[in-house]
């Protein structure tokens, strides 16, 4: 059994790991063309319809368990949707267009996100909020729970990182659901970044704090972005701990569809996301991590991250394209 496990280790592997930043460029690309033009809906559906069309040519059997929506909600890209040409079978989650009011308004950090995993490794979330709780790697264990204060868990990450609070920068969604645990992380005297949009790359940016100034991401977002957040914390390092928002019947009764019978719950990392994972980001405008698409008359530039959880591979990909016609210019 275990030889079998790492034979489809390696696949993963061989097939995707520069295969898959071909999806996240294609995406980018598509969505980099209606940058600032306050159409959020125009922009998410070209990123759809290009990361679906470059699907369609890897090598793999993937079923969508992260994406658009369910099959009523959303035309392609939906929950339990079938893609690829054929071949090694996997799970996928993936955000087309992470930000889409970010990219609309073009603002910084909007991105293309995608990871592809071994069967049955991911979380197969349904589309609610949940709470969430990131910190980056190096610090120990349970360093921050789901089930503290916001207090302690700031005074207990500046203790493990050997600051005073006051050089914690927590980042968090500005959201008017927010205005209490906003108003609790400040009276313990740390700071805050508010991001409009893109809770992934907030979680993201946890992983590198002397580049990106956030120490640990906080609060309510969506499901479908934890667990894709969670497959990029397994291939950069770090903790997280999530919750779902189950406060509905309807809400719990779609969770139990799904397998998911316990509503309070807290989901960590490798029950988010577990197995071998390739997950892949390409910006779509400036950020802290990822440029920007670069549009000029005879090429288009690019900027992904193409990450592995088995072999803690970073890929930084700075690509240029000079076959236009493959993106319609």
């Amino acid at each position: 059994m275990a030889g079998l496990m790492d034979e489809g280790a390696e696949s993963l592997d061989r097939v995707l790991s520069i295969e898959i930043a071909r999806v996240t460029e294609r995406a980018a690309v598509a969505a980099a063309m209606l940058r600032g033009r306050g159409d959020e809906k125009a922009a998410d559906q070209a990123a759809v319809d290009a990361m679906r069309i470059e699907l369609g040519s890897l090598a793999i059997s993937g079923t969508i368990v992260i994406g658009e929506g369910e099959r009523d909600q959303a035309p392609m890209l939906f929950i339990g949707e079938e893609v690829g040409a054929g071949g090694l079978p996997v799970d996928i989650a993936l955000d087309p267009l992470e930000g889409t009011t970010i990219c609309a308004k073009n603002l910084p950090n909007a991105l293309t996100v995608i990871a592809v995993a071994t069967k049955g490794s991911l979380l197969n979330a349904p589309d609610v909020y949940m709470e969430k709780i990131a910190v980056g790697p190096g610090y120990p264990d349970e360093v921050v729970s789901l089930d503290r204060t916001p207090r302690q868990n700031i005074e207990a990450l500046a203790a493990a990182k050997g600051v005073p609070v006051g050089q914690i920068t927590a980042c968090i969604l500005d959201r008017p659901r927010h205005a209490k645990l906003i108003e609790d992380i400040r009276a313990t005297g740390a700071a805050i970044r508010l991001i409009g949009d893109g809770d992934v790359a907030g979680v993201i940016h946890t992983t590198d704090p002397d580049e990106t100034g956030i120490d640990i991401y906080m609060g309510i977002g969506g499901a479908p972005e934890g667990v894709l957040a969670a497959a990029a914390l397994r291939c950069m390092g770090g903790q997280m701990q999530g919750r779902l928002q189950l406060n509905t019947v309807e809400k719990r009764i779609r969770a139990e569809k799904m397998g998911l019978m316990h509503p309070d719950r807290i989901y960590r990392l490798h029950d988010m996301a577990a197995g071998d994972v390739v997950f892949a980001a390409t910006g779509v405008t400036d950020g802290n991590l990822l440029d920007g698409v670069r549009i000029y008359a005879n090429r288009i530039e690019t900027h992904t991250l193409v990450m592995r959880a088995q072999s803690r591979t970073v890929r930084d990909i700075r690509a240029r394209h000079y076959d236009l016609a493959k993106f319609g210019l």
